[in-house]
């Protein structure tokens, strides 16, 4: 079996269960989880989405309030007055070109305000079960680059070199379990790498 085949069967095992931490019902609830996720932690986000979604059940709901009214609902997530813009940007596009349904390909959800690729992906895999390519964020970045499966920064170019290394049937595990794992393991600062399962993979570890 190949290290990075290897790599992944290890944290499949570790978290059988791996799927997007940010909660939600319906496809609408999880794409508005999404918007508000960027530069904000899924944790804060699933503070406020309770209530957000109670209140909120159709695009329409989204479309008939104001502005103003949508950013008090938001407003203990950061960055709150460009979400709510790109929220209701959103909606209008699904209700008016997609008739009120979120849509279920990458190239009809990158028509959409406030989603790019890496929030396109998010949505195929997690809410239709669609595997178009792999989620890069952050996390996926760093744990991609200390693993040296890819020794590029642009997002575009890691996903590329991660569907090159990677047959498509892992693509929706390297795109959970590698987020979970820059989370919760392979940290910014402060890495467990004595901790870490999959340390002897690693060149970025230095054992002492």
């Amino acid at each position: 079996m190949r290290k990075e085949i290897e790599i992944i069967e290890i944290l499949k095992k570790q978290r059988p269960d791996a799927v997007s931490e940010l909660s939600w019902i319906t496809p609408l609830d999880f794409m508005v989880a999404v918007i508000l996720s960027a530069q904000a932690t899924d944790k804060g986000v699933n503070k406020i989405t309770p209530r957000l979604f109670e209140k909120y059940k159709a695009v329409n709901d989204y479309l008939k309030i104001s502005l103003e009214e949508l950013e008090k609902d938001i407003s203990s997530i950061n960055f709150f007055r460009t979400k709510a813009k790109r929220i209701k940007e959103a909606c209008n596009v699904i209700m008016n070109k997609f008739h009120g349904k979120i849509p279920q390909t990458m190239e009809e959800l990158l028509t959409i305000p406030g989603l790019g690729r890496k929030s396109a992906n998010v949505i195929l895999i997690n809410v239709f079960d669609k595997i178009e390519g792999v989620v890069v964020d952050t996390h996926i970045t760093r744990v991609s680059q200390r693993l040296g499966l890819t020794k590029e920064k642009d997002a575009v170019k890691i996903e590329r070199d991660l569907m090159k290394i990677y047959p498509k049937i892992y693509w929706a595990a390297v795109s959970h379990l590698f987020v979970l794992h820059g989370r919760y393991v392979c940290k910014s600062r402060k890495p467990d790498c004595v901790g870490c399962l999959i340390n002897k993979y690693c060149p970025w570890y230095r054992p002492n």
